[in-house]
């Protein structure tokens, strides 16, 4: 069931992108007295699932579901639609349009998405604020993990910076953001009430980035486990473990964090975990019977009932200018990464993914704050991915249209044809690649 939920989000997600996205074409060529032939959600070779004309144009949903598309009178398009340009040119297509327009209805569809990802994330903060843990509210410091440990970094250890950027925010991804797009080449600490300055060695740029060590943890926030759920029925609630109860044993082993806990279950062999817990100040035995599916059925407290967090709450309109400054901090990382892979700092094959990199992004339970959340980091990479100067991307038409623009000359029909198909084939290997490396690290179990 939790995959079908993350298919079904994707699935949402993807399809609200692709409409407003090709709406954002649509609109304009409206505006501007273009016929638009056809409106389809997900490509429709041979036939489509659905269709209806209404006002001249069809509107549908194709079969092949790796994008979308509006057809445009007189235009040379990924259709291929080279019959209708031999024929003398009308006043309703587009290429019997002003430059400008032209260029207006090609960068229609990225607008929309920059606009969308912006509108969402302003949105969201308006909503929802910003929750965090100040770090100096992490009195015990931090538990270094193996990864975190390979970096240098000690238990208790109190992050302060990492290059140049304050570590204000406990967060793990503010050190692997700076250290894989930033180039940090620094952590400093507080150890035993002295600043350490941790030097980074180079290869943590592309193991912080890549895919294999995605789910890895460098640190956590130190504290104990502490059962804020047991699940009715589990094999927890069979052995008598009560909400509030703080697990500090398990098979005689005393826990040292509470991460032990599931390296504990997973590496136990007998049905049985005899565990110690601390229950109103006392310490309780008892005895899990595990089932097939070796989860005890509890869920801890996370960070926040240990350390107070802040909430950081804005007015709509400090929502919607935060919501535009933390997407173009978004869209700068992604544009670093790039130029990290051209520089030979990222290995492609570790940080590059498809549709499967997409699901990982959204939990096995719908939650709709995390849902708008993807969606609005999404339409700004389709965004992104859009723009660029890639013949059959709506970036390789604003490319000719601009170079139309500076010279005045249009280029020929024969030219855009050709470089539209190498276009497509360039974007199509690009996909195929993406998605194989998913099939691949899902061979490869990671």
């Amino acid at each position: 069931m939790g995959i079908l939920i993350v298919i079904g989000q994707l699935f949402l997600s993807l399809s609200i992108l692709i409409v407003l996205h090709e709406f954002g074409h649509f609109l304009p060529a409206k505006l501007f007295g273009t016929r638009v032939e056809k409106f389809y959600l997900f490509f429709d070779p041979w036939f489509s699932l659905f269709k209806v004309t209404r006002g001249g144009t069809e509107y549908g949903i194709g079969w092949l579901p790796l994008g979308g598309y509006v057809k445009i009178a007189g235009m040379v398009d990924e259709s291929m639609d080279m019959e209708q340009m031999q024929q003398p040119e009308q006043p309703w297509e587009f290429r019997s349009k002003p430059t400008w327009q032209r260029l207006i209805i090609m960068l229609g569809g990225v607008i929309v998405n920059f606009f969308l990802g912006f509108l969402i994330w302003g949105l969201l903060l308006f909503a929802y604020g910003t929750e965090y843990i100040p770090a100096e509210n992490v009195t015990t410091g931090i538990y270094a993990d193996s990864l975190g440990i390979e970096l240098g970094l000690q238990n208790g250890d109190h992050i302060l910076k990492v290059g140049d950027r304050d570590f204000d925010k406990f967060n793990e991804g503010i050190l692997r953001t700076e250290i894989s797009i930033n180039n940090a080449n620094t952590i400093l600490v507080r150890r035993n009430g002295l600043e350490v300055s941790l030097p980074v060695d180079k290869k943590f740029v592309n193991i912080l980035a890549g895919n294999t060590y995605k789910g890895y943890n460098i640190f956590h926030a130190d504290y104990p486990w502490k059962i804020s759920t047991v699940n009715k029925d589990s094999p927890a609630d069979k052995a008598g473990l009560e909400i509030d109860d703080t697990i500090i044993a398990i098979n005689g082993t005393t826990l040292r964090h509470w991460t032990d806990v599931p390296k504990m279950v997973n590496a136990n062999t007998d049905p049985t975990l005899k565990l110690i817990v601390e229950r109103a100040g006392q310490p309780v035995e008892t005895t899990v019977t595990m089932g097939k599916k070796d989860k005890m059925g509890v869920i801890r407290y996370d960070a926040r009932e240990f350390f107070e967090s802040t909430i950081e709450e804005y007015t709509f309109g400090e929502a919607m200018v935060t919501g535009v400054s933390k997407g173009l901090d978004f869209l700068s990382t992604q544009i670093k990464a790039f130029a990290q892979m051209g520089r030979g700092n990222l290995n492609p094959n570790e940080t590059m993914g498809g549709f499967a990199s997409f699901a990982k992004l959204f939990p096995d339970t719908w939650n709709w704050q995390i849902f708008w959340r993807n969606t609005a980091l999404i339409s700004l990479i389709l965004a992104f991915m859009n723009i660029l100067p890639i013949p059959a991307l709506d970036g390789g038409h604003v490319m000719f249209l601009l170079y139309e623009m500076i010279t005045g000359r249009k280029p020929s029909d024969t030219f855009l044809q050709y470089s539209t198909l190498a276009g497509f084939a360039l974007v199509l290997m690009l996909l195929l690649y993406a998605n194989g490396l998913d099939v691949l690290r899902w061979w490869r179990g990671e």
